[in-house]
């Protein structure tokens, strides 16, 4: 490879247990199995040399290429346009169920729509975050890659002639290249599976045929059961699309990202791996998903979040803020000295130091995830309250310490003013539980407690000398995590107090409609250089703007960030000064905001437009 692709240059696929990128010239650069937080099997995106990569594409032809989504799915097509033909690649995953398994597929089909193309194939896994070349066997009817962690099975699909034929196929220092051409009407493909005990295998066309019948007719099934049917319904969608795919569907976690170490600055050393469950994200993508009508994700994410509540609450302790998707919290950090970070971005990282971190503000997610879950019929068991009370009862007496605030600073502790809000929501939340279901709780104890955090957050987290809310108390520094306040009940949009504060993050921390979290030069968070703007606070920005009564500011925010989505309708983390998307790839926290702003949008536009023709 002899460049890295921009991030945004990329679609997603995965099979609801992991995921892969696909580039827009036909590469898949990152692929990890079994899981999510698995080592990766292709990693050529953070090591262009080193990291392993399978690329289908025309071989010495000049083309340009397209990429899109089949509608309603997230099957993935790129085609290949030249003088000499069109070709199409089809790349999906079939979705392997809620059992967790170690056998996953990677299907990837090449139809000849018109002319001809002569193609080359280069499949060069790398197990284990490229630190082992596995060896090739050769078989019969296909190829083996094994390794001491892992396998990939090489499975050609029938008639094996159409894509390569089996002459042309060439090994060499362990890798499968091969050469072939197709002619109008021809199609070929590539059936790949993780760890499979069978041989090699030629796959009949009609039965790769039926696995991408399945696999559209499960996607666009799922897609019916919304019930959105608001403004920019496409974007909508897609995002719903995109957190589905990164649910891993035997415990319903959703990861905050399917990769590792994309950088926040590139060049830069904020290189964080995302592949795991942060409480706070998928907290707020429950509300986003009972907005749309999936119900029964939000239930499985519920039930995994309530034995969280369990562990906690059972061991006097507040919530992690992150965890595996299957429940557990070893996340060590460690850095891959091997590989060179996406163009050049060291160092990569695996696992995740923050894991340790407190953070007081997820419990104010948690506890709004279950009040919004509640609301839906969505209740919590007996054992669940009882867990959640001691919990609720450690926050009384917890709340007023530093933490490491939402953005996970590694800089020292400090009483950052979103986390005494969300220890409101999470009290609050609490005592409006206990009042709706008749369930026991020291609700005398934790109304003070809710009481004595807003008069804290009002005399403390609100500096009148520059006449807004600031990011801890004691400092002058500005923070879009407050732009959430009104969203969450803390403030009316009206309050003066809340307006001056909306005006002063304008002016700081809005540029061109695209919001920064905070300044780290003058609010130092412990690490070097600096960073994008962030999409999910762009997100929260429309949504205040339209709180405060301007819609048409709101609208004209939020539609200007679909000008910076990719050409699939997918989001990084953060915007860079560019145009260009950085961070983790795509990025839940983005595809979420966009939802609720979404909703909450429309809903406010929508009594707008009846508001004026009841005038």
């Amino acid at each position: 490879m002899s460049e890295y692709p921009p991030i945004e240059d990329h679609g997603l696929i995965g099979d609801l247990q992991t995921a892969a990128l696909v580039t827009c010239d036909g590469t898949i650069d990152w692929f990890c199995a079994p899981r999510f937080d698995s080592p990766s099997i292709f990693a050529s995106v953070l090591d262009r040399e080193r990291g392993g990569f399978f690329r289908i594409a025309p071989h010495e032809t000049t083309y340009v290429t397209k990429q899109l989504y089949l509608p309603g799915t997230p099957i993935l097509i790129t085609r290949f346009i030249s003088a000499d033909g069109v070709a199409e690649i089809q790349d999906f995953m079939p979705v392997t169920g809620e059992k967790a398994t170690d056998v996953h597929r990677l299907v990837r089909m090449v139809t000849m729509v018109r002319g001809s193309m002569r193609f080359r194939l280069e499949c060069r896994p790398r197990f284990d975050y490229a630190r082992e070349q596995p060896r090739l066997e050769r078989h019969r009817n296909g190829f083996v890659f094994r390794g001491s962690s892992a396998s990939l099975t090489f499975n050609p699909v029938q008639p094996i002639r159409q894509l390569i034929a089996k002459e042309d196929m060439h090994l060499g220092d362990g890798d499968l290249i091969g050469f072939g051409t197709l002619n109008q009407g021809d199609t070929g493909g590539v059936v790949l599976e993780t760890n499979s005990e069978m041989e090699p295998r030629a796959v009949p066309l009609e039965e790769v045929q039926g696995m991408f019948e399945w696999t559209r007719d499960y996607w666009r099934r799922w897609v019916e059961r919304s019930r959105y049917t608001g403004r920019w319904r496409e974007m909508v969608e897609r995002s719903a699309i995109t957190l589905k795919l990164m649910t891993y569907a035997p415990t319903g976690a959703m990861i905050a990202a399917p990769t590792a170490a994309l950088p926040e600055l590139v060049g830069g050393t904020r290189n964080w791996d995302y592949r795991y469950t942060w409480v706070r994200d998928t907290s707020f993508s429950v509300h986003a998903l009972l907005g749309l009508g999936f119900t029964e994700e939000v239930g499985r994410y519920m039930d995994w979040l309530d034995e969280r509540i369990r562990e906690a609450g059972d061991h006097q302790a507040p919530l992690k803020i992150m965890y595996r998707v299957d429940g557990s919290s070893d996340l060590h950090e460690e850095v891959l000295d091997h590989l060179e970070g996406y163009r050049g971005s060291r160092p990569v990282r695996i696992g995740n130091g923050a894991a340790d971190q407190l953070q007081l503000d997820i419990h104010g997610e948690a506890l709004y995830a279950m009040h919004v879950a509640d609301e839906q019929g969505i209740r919590v068991s007996h054992q669940v309250w009882k867990s959640t009370v001691r919990l609720i009862d450690w926050l009384c007496h917890n709340w007023d310490q530093p933490d490491a605030g939402i953005w996970e600073s590694r800089h020292h502790p400090r009483d950052y003013t979103f986390g005494r809000v969300m220890s409101w929501v999470a009290l609050d939340r609490a005592i409006r539980l206990a009042a709706r279901t008749g369930r026991p709780g020291d609700v005398s104890c934790w109304t003070t407690q809710r009481n004595l955090i807003y008069d804290q957050v009002m005399a403390r987290g609100y500096h009148r000398g520059r006449g807004s809310f600031v990011q801890a108390y004691g400092e002058n520094v500005l923070d879009a995590a407050l732009l959430s306040m009104p969203a969450v009940g803390f403030v009316t949009p009206s309050d003066p107090m809340w307006c001056r504060t909306l005006e002063a993050i304008e002016r700081e921390l809005v540029s061109d409609s695209l919001v920064h979290r905070y300044d780290p030069v003058h609010s130092p968070d412990g690490l070097p250089g600096h960073e994008g703007t962030f999409n999910m606070c762009t997100f929260w920005y429309a949504e205040a703007l339209a709180r405060s009564g301007r819609l048409d500011d709101a609208r004209l925010t939020f539609e200007k960030m679909f000008t910076f989505s990719n050409h699939l309708g997918l989001y990084a983390e953060e915007i860079a000064s560019t145009g260009e998307q950085i961070g983790n790839y795509p990025q839940a926290f983005s595809h979420l905001a966009l939802i609720n702003t979404a909703l909450a949008l429309n809903d406010m536009l929508d009594a707008e437009a009846e508001a004026r023709r009841r005038r």
